[in-house]
Protein backbone atom coordinates (compact mmCIF):
# COMPACT_ATOMS: atom_id res chain seq x y z
CA UNK A 1 0.00 0.00 0.00
CA UNK A 2 1.36 3.37 -1.22
CA UNK A 3 0.19 6.21 1.07
CA UNK A 4 0.00 9.25 -1.62
CA UNK A 5 -0.44 12.99 0.43
CA UNK A 6 -2.94 15.45 -1.76
CA UNK A 7 -2.64 18.76 -1.64
CA UNK A 8 -5.38 20.66 -3.20
CA UNK A 9 -3.85 24.46 -2.49
CA UNK A 10 -5.82 27.30 -3.55
CA UNK A 11 -7.76 28.65 -6.35
CA UNK A 12 -8.27 26.02 -8.75
CA UNK A 13 -6.41 23.35 -7.11
CA UNK A 14 -9.59 21.27 -5.40
CA UNK A 15 -10.92 21.23 -9.10
CA UNK A 16 -7.89 20.08 -10.75
CA UNK A 17 -6.72 17.54 -8.07
CA UNK A 18 -10.31 15.55 -8.29
CA UNK A 19 -10.36 14.94 -11.75
CA UNK A 20 -6.29 13.93 -10.99
CA UNK A 21 -7.12 11.55 -8.20
CA UNK A 22 -9.91 9.96 -9.82
CA UNK A 23 -7.24 9.06 -12.41
CA UNK A 24 -4.92 7.81 -10.03
CA UNK A 25 -7.23 5.20 -8.34
CA UNK A 26 -8.68 4.85 -11.65
CA UNK A 27 -5.33 3.60 -12.60
CA UNK A 28 -4.40 1.80 -9.69
CA UNK A 29 -7.56 -0.35 -10.38
CA UNK A 30 -6.83 -1.31 -13.92
CA UNK A 31 -2.93 -2.26 -12.71
CA UNK A 32 -3.79 -3.67 -9.68
CA UNK A 33 -1.47 -1.72 -7.24
CA UNK A 34 -2.36 -0.69 -3.81
CA UNK A 35 -2.49 3.38 -2.76
CA UNK A 36 -3.97 5.32 -0.36
CA UNK A 37 -4.73 9.21 -0.76
CA UNK A 38 -4.79 11.36 2.57
CA UNK A 39 -5.21 15.26 2.36
CA UNK A 40 -3.89 18.36 4.01
CA UNK A 41 -3.55 21.54 3.85
CA UNK A 42 -1.11 24.00 2.57
CA UNK A 43 -0.09 27.54 0.84
CA UNK A 44 -3.82 29.91 1.21
CA UNK A 45 -6.04 27.12 2.94
CA UNK A 46 -3.55 26.41 5.68
CA UNK A 47 -2.73 30.36 6.48
CA UNK A 48 -6.97 30.22 7.12
CA UNK A 49 -7.02 27.08 9.18
CA UNK A 50 -4.02 27.35 11.30
CA UNK A 51 -1.91 30.71 10.29
CA UNK A 52 0.66 28.63 8.41
CA UNK A 53 0.97 27.97 4.55
CA UNK A 54 2.96 24.61 5.71
CA UNK A 55 1.51 23.43 8.99
CA UNK A 56 3.56 20.96 10.65
CA UNK A 57 0.98 18.20 10.67
CA UNK A 58 1.36 18.75 6.51
CA UNK A 59 4.95 18.29 6.35
CA UNK A 60 4.43 15.08 8.86
CA UNK A 61 2.51 13.28 6.45
CA UNK A 62 4.19 14.96 3.62
CA UNK A 63 7.34 13.19 5.08
CA UNK A 64 6.08 9.50 5.56
CA UNK A 65 4.00 9.22 2.17
CA UNK A 66 5.33 7.62 -1.05
CA UNK A 67 4.86 10.90 -2.97
CA UNK A 68 3.17 14.31 -2.30
CA UNK A 69 0.75 15.42 -5.48
CA UNK A 70 0.25 19.32 -5.30
CA UNK A 71 -2.36 21.38 -7.16
CA UNK A 72 -1.22 25.14 -6.92
CA UNK A 73 -1.01 27.84 -3.86
CA UNK A 74 -1.40 31.61 -3.76
CA UNK A 75 -4.39 34.42 -4.89
CA UNK A 76 -4.75 37.73 -4.25
CA UNK A 77 -6.34 37.47 -0.93
CA UNK A 78 -3.26 36.95 0.88
CA UNK A 79 -0.51 39.00 -1.19
CA UNK A 80 -0.57 41.68 1.20
CA UNK A 81 1.04 39.32 3.80
CA UNK A 82 4.43 39.54 4.38
CA UNK A 83 6.69 36.95 2.41
CA UNK A 84 7.36 34.80 5.14
CA UNK A 85 4.29 33.83 5.43
CA UNK A 86 2.67 34.04 2.50
CA UNK A 87 1.40 30.80 0.41
CA UNK A 88 4.31 30.54 -1.51
CA UNK A 89 6.45 30.13 1.34
CA UNK A 90 4.85 26.99 2.16
CA UNK A 91 5.93 25.76 -1.07
CA UNK A 92 9.77 26.43 -1.03
CA UNK A 93 9.45 24.70 2.68
CA UNK A 94 7.42 21.83 1.63
CA UNK A 95 10.60 21.71 -1.03
CA UNK A 96 13.60 21.76 1.41
CA UNK A 97 11.44 20.34 3.57
CA UNK A 98 11.75 17.00 1.38
CA UNK A 99 15.18 16.84 0.02
CA UNK A 100 13.59 17.70 -3.66
CA UNK A 101 16.42 19.59 -5.26
CA UNK A 102 15.55 18.96 -8.49
CA UNK A 103 12.70 19.84 -10.70
CA UNK A 104 12.02 18.23 -13.87
CA UNK A 105 9.60 20.05 -16.41
CA UNK A 106 8.96 18.14 -19.79
CA UNK A 107 7.96 20.59 -22.75
CA UNK A 108 6.71 18.42 -25.76
CA UNK A 109 3.69 20.29 -27.55
CA UNK A 110 0.80 17.88 -28.56
CA UNK A 111 -0.15 18.47 -32.01
CA UNK A 112 -3.53 20.22 -31.00
CA UNK A 113 -2.10 22.68 -28.89
CA UNK A 114 0.43 24.20 -31.86
CA UNK A 115 -2.13 26.22 -33.37
CA UNK A 116 -2.58 28.23 -29.68
CA UNK A 117 1.77 28.70 -29.11
CA UNK A 118 2.46 31.93 -30.31
CA UNK A 119 5.25 30.74 -32.42
CA UNK A 120 5.49 29.79 -35.70
CA UNK A 121 3.99 25.99 -36.27
CA UNK A 122 7.33 25.23 -37.64
CA UNK A 123 9.80 25.97 -35.10
CA UNK A 124 7.62 23.85 -33.01
CA UNK A 125 8.05 20.73 -34.92
CA UNK A 126 10.26 17.83 -32.97
CA UNK A 127 10.14 20.14 -30.07
CA UNK A 128 10.97 17.54 -26.94
CA UNK A 129 13.17 18.83 -24.01
CA UNK A 130 13.36 19.11 -20.14
CA UNK A 131 14.49 21.15 -17.80
CA UNK A 132 16.29 20.16 -14.69
CA UNK A 133 16.02 22.71 -11.99
CA UNK A 134 17.92 23.17 -9.42
CA UNK A 135 15.10 23.69 -6.57
CA UNK A 136 16.69 24.44 -3.22
CA UNK A 137 19.57 26.94 -3.10
CA UNK A 138 20.41 29.93 -5.29
CA UNK A 139 18.63 33.27 -4.30
CA UNK A 140 15.21 32.22 -3.16
CA UNK A 141 16.73 30.73 -0.21
CA UNK A 142 19.73 32.88 0.61
CA UNK A 143 19.57 35.04 3.57
CA UNK A 144 17.50 38.55 3.09
CA UNK A 145 17.79 42.07 4.30
CA UNK A 146 16.29 45.20 4.27
CA UNK A 147 18.25 48.23 5.60
CA UNK A 148 16.56 51.54 5.16
CA UNK A 149 16.70 51.98 1.35
CA UNK A 150 18.64 48.86 0.30
CA UNK A 151 17.35 45.22 0.42
CA UNK A 152 19.67 42.16 -0.66
CA UNK A 153 19.12 38.87 -1.91
CA UNK A 154 22.05 36.45 -0.79
CA UNK A 155 22.85 33.90 -3.87
CA UNK A 156 24.80 30.84 -2.44
CA UNK A 157 25.83 27.66 -4.15
CA UNK A 158 28.26 24.61 -2.93
CA UNK A 159 29.85 22.29 -5.14
CA UNK A 160 27.59 19.03 -3.87
CA UNK A 161 24.33 21.17 -4.76
CA UNK A 162 25.67 21.83 -8.33
CA UNK A 163 26.97 18.17 -8.49
CA UNK A 164 24.18 16.50 -7.74
CA UNK A 165 21.46 18.29 -10.09
CA UNK A 166 23.65 17.94 -12.87
CA UNK A 167 24.21 14.43 -12.61
CA UNK A 168 20.39 13.86 -12.98
CA UNK A 169 20.75 15.96 -15.73
CA UNK A 170 23.11 13.78 -17.52
CA UNK A 171 21.46 10.51 -16.30
CA UNK A 172 18.42 11.73 -18.06
CA UNK A 173 20.07 12.54 -21.20
CA UNK A 174 20.96 9.21 -21.30
CA UNK A 175 17.67 8.23 -21.91
CA UNK A 176 16.40 10.76 -24.40
CA UNK A 177 18.82 12.19 -27.40
CA UNK A 178 22.03 12.46 -25.17
CA UNK A 179 22.63 16.10 -25.11
CA UNK A 180 22.80 18.36 -21.83
CA UNK A 181 23.16 22.39 -22.20
CA UNK A 182 24.17 23.51 -18.55
CA UNK A 183 22.92 27.30 -18.20
CA UNK A 184 24.81 29.96 -16.17
CA UNK A 185 25.30 34.07 -16.39
CA UNK A 186 29.62 32.93 -15.89
CA UNK A 187 30.46 36.19 -17.39
CA UNK A 188 29.17 38.23 -14.33
CA UNK A 189 28.57 35.63 -11.49
CA UNK A 190 30.32 34.18 -9.02
CA UNK A 191 27.95 31.21 -8.19
CA UNK A 192 27.78 30.77 -12.19
CA UNK A 193 31.87 30.47 -12.24
CA UNK A 194 31.57 27.88 -10.13
CA UNK A 195 28.45 26.62 -11.72
CA UNK A 196 30.05 26.67 -14.89
CA UNK A 197 33.49 24.34 -13.42
CA UNK A 198 31.37 21.47 -11.69
CA UNK A 199 29.23 21.35 -14.44
CA UNK A 200 32.02 20.75 -16.92
CA UNK A 201 33.71 18.42 -14.72
CA UNK A 202 30.82 16.38 -14.49
CA UNK A 203 30.00 15.96 -17.81
CA UNK A 204 33.77 13.91 -18.42
CA UNK A 205 31.90 11.38 -16.90
CA UNK A 206 29.49 10.66 -19.01
CA UNK A 207 31.47 10.97 -22.88
CA UNK A 208 28.51 9.59 -24.35
CA UNK A 209 26.35 12.44 -23.22
CA UNK A 210 27.09 15.60 -25.74
CA UNK A 211 27.44 18.71 -23.35
CA UNK A 212 27.13 22.95 -23.83
CA UNK A 213 27.23 25.77 -22.21
CA UNK A 214 25.19 28.74 -22.97
CA UNK A 215 24.37 31.94 -20.55
CA UNK A 216 21.21 32.47 -19.57
CA UNK A 217 20.55 35.88 -21.73
CA UNK A 218 21.49 34.05 -24.94
CA UNK A 219 19.38 30.39 -24.15
CA UNK A 220 16.10 32.27 -23.18
CA UNK A 221 16.84 33.95 -26.97
CA UNK A 222 17.69 30.14 -28.49
CA UNK A 223 14.47 28.88 -26.49
CA UNK A 224 12.08 30.33 -28.71
CA UNK A 225 14.26 30.54 -32.11
CA UNK A 226 15.30 27.13 -32.19
CA UNK A 227 13.78 25.20 -29.01
CA UNK A 228 13.89 21.93 -30.72
CA UNK A 229 17.92 21.73 -30.53
CA UNK A 230 17.81 21.34 -26.87
CA UNK A 231 17.19 17.97 -25.02
CA UNK A 232 17.68 18.35 -21.37
CA UNK A 233 18.70 21.76 -19.88
CA UNK A 234 20.08 22.04 -16.36
CA UNK A 235 20.64 25.25 -14.25
CA UNK A 236 19.89 26.95 -11.63
CA UNK A 237 16.98 28.06 -9.22
CA UNK A 238 16.08 31.40 -10.62
CA UNK A 239 17.24 30.72 -14.41
CA UNK A 240 15.03 27.68 -14.28
CA UNK A 241 11.98 28.97 -12.78
CA UNK A 242 11.92 31.93 -15.85
CA UNK A 243 13.50 30.03 -18.37
CA UNK A 244 10.51 26.54 -17.60
CA UNK A 245 7.67 29.57 -18.12
CA UNK A 246 8.99 30.58 -20.94
CA UNK A 247 9.38 27.08 -22.53
CA UNK A 248 6.02 26.97 -21.22
CA UNK A 249 5.09 28.73 -24.18
CA UNK A 250 6.20 26.18 -26.62
CA UNK A 251 3.30 23.62 -25.42
CA UNK A 252 0.13 26.33 -26.26
CA UNK A 253 -1.39 26.32 -22.87
CA UNK A 254 0.58 26.41 -19.71
CA UNK A 255 -2.11 23.96 -18.61
CA UNK A 256 -0.60 21.40 -19.96
CA UNK A 257 2.39 21.04 -18.22
CA UNK A 258 3.36 18.83 -15.39
CA UNK A 259 6.58 18.79 -13.50
CA UNK A 260 8.19 16.35 -10.61
CA UNK A 261 10.60 17.68 -8.10
CA UNK A 262 13.04 15.12 -6.74
CA UNK A 263 15.66 13.88 -4.28
CA UNK A 264 18.02 11.19 -3.40
CA UNK A 265 15.28 8.72 -2.88
CA UNK A 266 12.13 7.86 -4.67
CA UNK A 267 9.73 10.29 -2.99
CA UNK A 268 8.77 13.04 -5.15
CA UNK A 269 6.49 16.00 -5.22
CA UNK A 270 4.33 16.35 -8.43
CA UNK A 271 2.27 19.84 -9.35
CA UNK A 272 1.25 21.34 -12.63
CA UNK A 273 3.66 23.85 -13.46
CA UNK A 274 0.38 26.22 -13.57
CA UNK A 275 -0.68 28.52 -10.37
CA UNK A 276 -4.31 28.79 -8.57
CA UNK A 277 -5.42 30.92 -11.00
CA UNK A 278 -8.18 32.75 -9.30
CA UNK A 279 -9.77 34.21 -11.91
CA UNK A 280 -10.67 30.58 -13.09
CA UNK A 281 -12.12 28.93 -9.52
CA UNK A 282 -15.49 27.77 -9.56
CA UNK A 283 -16.10 27.81 -13.05
CA UNK A 284 -15.93 24.26 -14.30
CA UNK A 285 -12.96 25.39 -17.25
CA UNK A 286 -9.53 24.78 -15.61
CA UNK A 287 -7.67 23.09 -17.37
CA UNK A 288 -6.62 19.47 -15.51
CA UNK A 289 -4.28 18.21 -18.15
CA UNK A 290 -0.87 19.56 -16.52
CA UNK A 291 -2.50 17.59 -13.03
CA UNK A 292 -3.36 14.26 -14.51
CA UNK A 293 -0.20 14.26 -16.08
CA UNK A 294 1.79 15.17 -13.03
CA UNK A 295 0.30 11.77 -11.45
CA UNK A 296 2.16 9.40 -14.53
CA UNK A 297 5.24 11.29 -13.31
CA UNK A 298 4.39 10.17 -9.95
CA UNK A 299 3.70 6.48 -10.54
CA UNK A 300 7.27 6.65 -13.18
CA UNK A 301 9.45 8.15 -10.32
CA UNK A 302 8.30 7.38 -6.72
CA UNK A 303 5.84 4.28 -7.86
CA UNK A 304 7.84 2.60 -9.95
CA UNK A 305 4.42 2.02 -12.40
CA UNK A 306 5.77 2.78 -15.76
CA UNK A 307 2.96 0.87 -17.22
CA UNK A 308 0.46 2.86 -15.74
CA UNK A 309 2.08 6.27 -16.29
CA UNK A 310 2.69 5.04 -20.27
CA UNK A 311 -1.08 4.37 -20.16
CA UNK A 312 -1.68 7.91 -18.43
CA UNK A 313 -0.10 9.74 -20.96
CA UNK A 314 -1.72 8.15 -23.98
CA UNK A 315 -4.94 8.29 -22.56
CA UNK A 316 -4.54 12.38 -22.09
CA UNK A 317 -3.29 12.41 -25.45
CA UNK A 318 -6.31 10.67 -27.01
CA UNK A 319 -8.68 12.62 -25.26
CA UNK A 320 -6.90 15.85 -26.57
CA UNK A 321 -6.78 14.19 -30.20
CA UNK A 322 -10.30 13.61 -29.81
CA UNK A 323 -11.01 17.60 -29.23
CA UNK A 324 -12.11 17.13 -25.96
CA UNK A 325 -10.00 20.36 -24.37
CA UNK A 326 -10.81 23.26 -22.37
CA UNK A 327 -10.80 26.76 -23.43
CA UNK A 328 -7.14 27.17 -23.39
CA UNK A 329 -7.25 24.82 -26.19
CA UNK A 330 -9.37 26.28 -28.46
CA UNK A 331 -12.08 23.73 -26.91
CA UNK A 332 -15.59 23.98 -24.72
CA UNK A 333 -15.32 20.93 -22.42
CA UNK A 334 -15.22 21.58 -19.08
CA UNK A 335 -13.03 20.13 -16.09
CA UNK A 336 -14.96 17.20 -15.35
CA UNK A 337 -15.19 16.41 -19.10
CA UNK A 338 -11.63 16.12 -19.75
CA UNK A 339 -11.02 14.20 -16.08
CA UNK A 340 -13.66 11.52 -17.25
CA UNK A 341 -12.21 11.36 -20.69
CA UNK A 342 -8.71 10.16 -19.52
CA UNK A 343 -10.54 7.69 -16.82
CA UNK A 344 -12.69 6.34 -20.36
CA UNK A 345 -9.87 5.56 -22.31
CA UNK A 346 -7.74 4.20 -19.15
CA UNK A 347 -10.55 1.66 -19.08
Amino acid sequence: MSLVTVLNGDGIGPEIMAEATGVLLSAAKRFGFAIELQSALIGGAAIDASGSPLPSSTLDLCMRSEAVLLAAVGGPKWDTLPGSVRPERGLLDLRKGLGTYANLRPVKPHARFIAQAPLRPELLAGVDLVVVRELTGGLYFGAKRRTGNTATDECTYSVSEIERVVRIAFTMARGRRKHVTSIDKANVLETSRLWREVASRVAKDYPDVAFSIELVDSAAMHLVRRPADFDVIVTENLFGDILTDEASVLAGSIGMLPSASLGDGSRGLYEPIHGSAPDLTGRGVANPYGMILSVALLLRHSLGEEAAAISIERAVDLAVNDGIVTADGGGTSSTSDCGAAVIERLR
